[in-house]
């Protein structure tokens, strides 16, 4: 699944090149997960102003409304001049003056959503209960302590539920615990603030990481221009149970948690 990392890296790939572009056409293919909320003519004409991100969501800015961007399971855009005709996983097209956007979404878990703006009651439905931006300012080191103190789950369905920072999915959840020396199995509230501090830094560090690598591709992701991420080839414990531990050499383990695969050290990560 695409996570912060690899959505921000999509922006990247694409933002400025589409930025002040005039809508010429919009195709829709098969149903996906959510409708598009408008005729596909009634976007031309406009002009997109910019793109950005809030957690996985690409917030495309028209001159008249919103565009809301999931990715998905499996989704990736995909931006160029001219791309080939669409396929059967090709299920939103937007010709612009200045290339044509694609979204290919093999599992159709993604949507491209229109909307007047942010205050638009379908937007704040899904962007209103979003946590904190980890890659922005406002994800104070602080906050951030004081908000795991009143969660009594484990940290890492903490990290997951996006509820008090968004955009930490599996794969950098297990990273950052691993970076902080902190067991994924613990309690948040009963991290220390010390502890919480450590963890805040690797958060925003190994987010960092990821999208100067491009982020991560597991299977078939790729930015808009079709590059792949390297980010999997530098995890130190994600993908890798059994094998050593690259700071300690103890075999790394791997547990289910919430229906998802945790990986940790069991020496390094002891509480």
């Amino acid at each position: 699944m695409p996570e912060l990392p690899e959505v921000e890296v999509t922006r990247l790939s694409f933002a400025e090149r589409i930025a002040g572009a005039r809508i010429l056409a919009v195709r829709l293919g098969k149903p996906l997960r959510w409708p598009l909320n408008c005729s596909p003519k009634a976007l031309c004409g406009r002009t997109v102003l910019a793109v950005r991100r809030r957690g996985k969501y690409l917030l495309v800015d028209l001159s008249e409304g919103l565009l809301l961007i999931h990715l998905g399971m499996s989704g990736s855009l995909a931006f160029a001049h001219t791309l080939p005709a669409p396929g059967p996983h090709d299920h939103f097209d937007m010709q612009t003056s200045q290339g044509l956007l694609r979204l290919h979404d093999p599992r159709r878990f993604g949507a491209v959503v229109y909307v007047s703006g942010e205050d638009d009651p379908l937007a704040r439905k899904l962007l209103g209960k979003l946590g904190v931006e980890p890659l922005s300012a406002d994800f104070d080191a602080l906050r951030f302590a004081q908000a795991l103190v009143r969660r009594k789950a484990p940290i890492k369905q903490v990290l997951l539920s996006g509820s008090v920072v968004v955009g930490v999915g599996n794969i950098y959840a297990c990273e950052a615990l691993f970076i902080a020396g902190i067991r994924p199995t613990k309690r948040a509230a009963s991290l220390s603030r010390a502890r919480c501090f450590r963890l805040h830094q690797a958060i925003c560090d190994v987010l960092q990481s990821a999208v100067q690598a491009g982020g991560s591709t597991l299977r078939d992701f790729s930015n808009a221009d079709g590059q792949a991420g390297y980010f999997q080839n530098e995890t130190m414990v994600y993908g890798r149970a059994g094998q050593p531990c690259k700071l300690c050499a103890t075999p790394v383990r791997s547990i289910r948690q919430g229906q998802r695969s945790t990986f940790f050290c069991p020496t390094c990560q002891k509480a």
